[in-house]
């Protein structure tokens, strides 16, 4: 016997849905968000970027794309919150956890966060996403936004204040911080 949930869904309830065979899903305040599947220059986009970040992360830091992100919002046993970033950095020690667990990943596992904008979460990730990741703690948040030119505008939390943002990248993109790397930006849509 199945059963379905009749109010706001709790991560557990969420997790127990399963995917969906078209686009994906979001979990917000317990309520369930349908999204379509990307278009092909947002996809290639993710993945030119996942290439680049890949060869320069340290050791112990792992690039995951499109994983449900438990923001740890809500207690268990009330309404959640489950986003699914274009892709996340976490820690490597993360791994281990997510095969023995639910698979989802913790808010606190999460180094870096990445939105590709595109013209259905433009606002869901300019603000919304803004919002509920710095509440969740993840100390760096980068939109992408494919619209020319091309930029990377990255943030970092700065405690109450929430995220602090640095101007749009064009071109590269070199930072220090959360780890030494530079990214050709405007290489994304090659």
């Amino acid at each position: 016997m199945i059963t379905v949930a009749t109010g706001p869904l709790t991560v557990a309830q969420y997790i127990a849905l399963g995917e969906t065979e078209d686009g994906y899903t979001e979990l917000v305040d317990g309520r369930l968000i349908m999204f379509p599947n990307s278009l092909i220059v947002h996809a290639r986009a993710s993945i030119n970027l996942v290439m680049q970040l890949v060869g320069q992360l340290p050791d112990d830091l792992k690039v995951i794309p499109s994983m449900d992100v438990n923001l740890e919002l809500a207690p268990p046993d009330k309404p959640g919150f489950v986003r699914r970033p274009d892709f996340v950095v976490i820690q490597r020690s993360a791994l281990r956890r997510l095969d023995a667990e639910d698979g989802l990943i913790r808010a606190t596992e999460v180094v870096l966060a990445v939105e590709v904008l595109s013209p259905v979460s433009r606002y869901t990730d300019s603000h919304t996403k803004r919002a509920e990741y710095a509440e969740a703690g993840i100390p760096f948040y980068w939109l992408v936004d494919l619209d020319e030119p091309i930029s990377l505008t990255p943030m970092h939390l700065t405690g109450e204040l929430g995220y602090q943002e640095a101007p749009a990248e064009t071109g590269v993109y070199e930072a220090v911080e959360p780890f030494p790397l530079k990214i050709q930006i405007d290489r994304l849509i090659d």
